[in-house]
C-alpha cells in the first residue's frame, strides 16, 4: 500500500513538473513564486501566468521558449523585484533582477524592476533590472525600472542576441540601456530619473563587421533637466550604434545629442555610428547635433526598419497561432 501511494505521489508530481502553463498566485492556487513556477515548467519551457501581486526574487530563466504574462489589468500589477548593485554583488553582470539565458523569452504585461537606488541613503551604483543573453526575446507592455545600467543586453560569444520591445517603459539615467544585442524597440517609452547627468544608451558594438544596434522606431524620450546634460548615448566600445527612428524627443537633450565616453581623452565619436531621422519635440535639435552623428533621409532609414534590421527573419517575432 505504501508503495502505491508512493508512484501515485510521484505520479502526481510528474505531470505538475510536465505542464506547459503554470499559474503564480500570492494567495490563490498554483506556485508561490515565479522561480517554483519556472522550474516546474518542462525543459522546452512553457508559459508562467503571474496573478497581480510583487515578487521579491531574482530570477535566472535558462530554460528556452519561458513565456511570462502578468494577468492583471496594467504592466504595474505584476511586479517583479530585487534590490542587488554592483557594491553588494561584485559586479554589474551578477545584479540583473532577471537574467534570461534562454532563447525564445517572452513576456508580457508586467514589471521587471531592481529597487536597489530607490533609497536615497545608498550609495549610486550599477543595478540591472534585466538582463537579455539568450536570443529572440520579445517584450510587450514591460515596464523595466532601475537607475544606473537598467536593461542591459548581452551578446554572448558566437552566439546571435535578437530582441524585440513593443510598448514599453524603461527608465534609469546613466547607461541605461546598454550592451551589444542587435536590439529593435517600437513605441516605447524612455525615462530619464533624476541625477546630475541621463544617458539613455551605452551601446558596445566592438568593430566594424558586427552587425548589432539599438533601433528605436516611433519611441518617446522624457527626462528630468539633468545640470550636466541629458545625453541620446554615449559609446561603450569604439563602433557604438544607436539609430533614433520618428521619435519624439520631450526630454531635454543636450544641443550635441551625443557625447563621449571620456570627454577628456576617449575619441568614440570618430567611429561610432550615431544616427536621427525625423526627430521632433523640444529635444530634437538637427542644426546642433555633433557634426559626426548623422541625420538620415528616406532612403537611409529605410535600413533600419524591422523587417530590414532582422534581414526578412522576423517570423519568431509574431509567430502564427496555435
Amino acid at each position: 500500500m505504501k508503495r502505491l501511494l508512493l508512484a501515485l505521489l510521484l505520479i502526481g508530481w510528474s505531470s505538475i513538473a510536465l505542464a506547459e502553463t503554470v499559474h503564480v498566485s500570492p494567495r490563490g492556487k498554483g506556485y508561490r513564486t515565479v522561480g517554483a513556477a519556472i522550474a516546474a515548467l518542462p525543459d522546452t519551457g512553457g508559459e508562467v501566468r503571474i496573478a497581480p501581486g510583487t515578487y521579491r526574487e531574482k530570477l535566472w530563466i535558462g530554460k528556452p521558449n519561458v513565456h511570462l504574462t502578468g494577468t492583471g489589468g496594467k504592466p504595474g500589477d505584476v511586479v517583479l523585484v530585487y534590490a542587488d548593485s554592483s557594491i553588494t554583488v561584485g559586479n554589474t553582470y551578477k545584479t540583473p533582477s532577471v537574467h534570461v539565458a534562454g532563447d525564445g523569452f517572452r513576456a508580457d504585461n508586467l514589471t521587471i524592476a531592481n529597487d536597489w537606488g530607490s533609497d536615497p541613503a545608498r550609495k549610486n551604483s550599477q543595478a540591472v533590472a534585466l538582463a537579455l543573453s539568450g536570443d529572440r526575446a520579445v517584450l510587450t507592455r514591460v515596464r523595466i525600472l532601475s537607475t544606473q545600467d537598467t536593461l542591459y543586453l548581452v551578446k554572448p560569444e558566437g552566439k546571435q542576441s535578437r530582441h524585440v520591445f513593443r510598448d514599453c517603459y524603461v527608465e534609469g539615467h546613466v547607461d541605461f540601456v546598454f550592451g551589444n544585442a542587435k536590439a529593435y524597440f517600437e513605441r516605447c517609452h524612455l525615462h530619464g530619473v533624476e541625477r546630475s547627468n541621463v544617458f539613455f544608451t551605452a551601446q558596445s558594438r566592438n568593430g566594424p563587421d558586427e552587425d548589432s544596434a539599438f533601433v528605436f522606431s516611433d519611441c518617446r524620450l522624457t527626462s528630468y533637466a539633468a545640470p550636466d546634460g541629458v545625453f541620446l548615448g554615449r559609446a561603450w566600445r569604439p563602433y557604438a550604434r544607436v539609430i533614433w527612428l520618428n521619435t519624439r524627443m520631450d526630454a531635454p537633450i543636450a544641443p550635441a545629442g551625443w557625447r563621449e565616453w571620456y570627454p577628456d581623452r576617449s575619441k568614440t565619436l570618430d567611429t561610432a555610428y550615431y544616427a536621427e531621422y525625423r526627430s521632433r519635440g523640444p529635444g530634437a535639435s538637427p542644426a546642433t547635433r555633433d557634426p559626426r552623428s548623422h541625420q538620415l533621409t528616406d532612403a537611409e532609414a529605410e535600413r533600419w526598419t524591422l523587417s530590414n534590421f532582422f534581414e526578412g527573419d522576423t517570423g519568431w517575432i509574431d509567430p502564427p497561432s496555435k
